[in-house]
C-alpha cells in the first residue's frame, strides 16, 4: 500500500490514475457543455454533473496531497539528469497548483449568485456570493485557461513518461503502472 524508495505503493498508483481519468473526463465534459443551449436535454444536468464530480475530485486531491506528503517518494533513477529531476519536480508541483486554482475558480463561478453547490443531491457546499464585480465571468475565463493549461501540462507529463519508457528504456513509467517492485 505504501511507497518505498524504489517504487510507488498501490494507493499512490490508484490515486494517480483515478485523478487523471477524472480530470480528463471533467475537461471533456466542460468542453462539451459550454456549447449546450437552453433547449438541449443536458443543459442543466451537465453543469450539475461537472460541479459534483469536481467537488468529489477536490476531496480526492486533498487526500492525495496529504498522502503524498506523508509518504516516502521513490528516488529518482540514476539515469535521470539533474535537469530532468528538477523539471519533473516542478511539473508535479505545477500540476497540483493548477488543479487547486481550477477548483477555486470553479467554486467562484458556481457560487457567485450566493447559491451553494449541490453535490449529487447528497450535500451542499455553501456559497458566499460574489466577492468582486463580474465574478462569474472573470472566474469563468480563469477556469477555462487554467483547464487548458492543466491538460497541456498533463499531456507533457505523459509524453515525458513515454520518452522514459520507449527512448530511455528505464522504469519510470513501469513504477506508476504496477504496484509490485520493478527492477
Amino acid at each position: 500500500m505504501k511507497n518505498t524508495t524504489s517504487h510507488y505503493g498501490w494507493l499512490t498508483i490508484t490515486l494517480h490514475w483515478l485523478s487523471a481519468i477524472i480530470i480528463f473526463s471533467l475537461f471533456a465534459l466542460g468542453f462539451w457543455m459550454v456549447d449546450l443551449t437552453y433547449y438541449d436535454a443536458w443543459y442543466k444536468e451537465a453543469p450539475h454533473l461537472h460541479k459534483s464530480i469536481g467537488i468529489c475530485l477536490l476531496f480526492l486531491m486533498v487526500f492525495r496531497f496529504i498522502w503524498r506528503k506523508k509518504q516516502v517518494q521513490p528516488e529518482a533513477l540514476k539515469t535521470h539528469s539533474p535537469i530532468e529531476r528538477k523539471a519533473g519536480h516542478a511539473v508535479h508541483i505545477l500540476l497540483y497548483v493548477l488543479f487547486f486554482l481550477i477548483a477555486v475558480s470553479g467554486y467562484l463561478i458556481s457560487t457567485a449568485d450566493g447559491r451553494g453547490i449541490e453535490v449529487f443531491q447528497l450535500f451542499t457546499v455553501p456559497g458566499f456570493g460574489s466577492f468582486i464585480d463580474d465574478q462569474e465571468d472573470i472566474a469563468g475565463v480563469v477556469h477555462e485557461y487554467l483547464a487548458y493549461s492543466l491538460i497541456a501540462l498533463a499531456l507533457l507529463h505523459a509524453l515525458a513518461a513515454c520518452k522514459h519508457h520507449f527512448i530511455d528504456k528505464d522504469i519510470t513509467l513501469k513504477r506508476m503502472l504496477a504496484w509490485r517492485k520493478t527492477n
